[in-house]
């Protein structure tokens, strides 16, 4: 009797208490379980100036990039020099639009519009 009334305050009865509300902890544990996250395999910062059309340009060519032989597996930044000028003289940024591939090593710097798709993908180290 004691183990049906245990299994019941675990939410473990069968059935009978699936109407209840979850706990935070009951969401975040089960998320854990269905959800399997991994890492990003290319981490990239993009640096650009505000909303010019070389800095537009460049980001729309990266994401294009990124969706197409990156799929999902990157995470891309995009930092707006104008907003975070700390940012940039952190990273060392002298022009812009410029990316940094921080992940895998090696650490690559890239000037541009991102246009040059295959310097981009040679420099990424990217293989058809």
């Amino acid at each position: 009797m004691a183990d049906t009334a245990k299994r019941k305050s675990n939410g473990q009865d069968n059935g009978t208490n699936r109407n209840r509300p979850r706990t935070a902890t009951e969401k975040f544990k089960e998320t854990l379980n269905t959800k399997r996250v991994r890492p990003a395999e290319y981490i990239l910062r993009l640096y650009v100036t505000g909303s010019s059309p070389r800095s537009l340009r460049a980001i729309s060519n990266l994401k294009r990039l990124c969706e197409e032989y990156l799929e999902g597996d990157y995470d891309l930044e995009v930092v707006d020099i104008y907003k975070n000028p700390a940012a940039a003289r952190d990273a060392q940024i002298v022009a812009a639009p410029t990316l940094i591939k921080k992940l895998p090593a090696p650490l690559r710097r890239f000037v541009g519009d991102m246009s040059n798709t295959e310097k981009l993908l040679t420099g990424l180290d990217i293989h058809r």
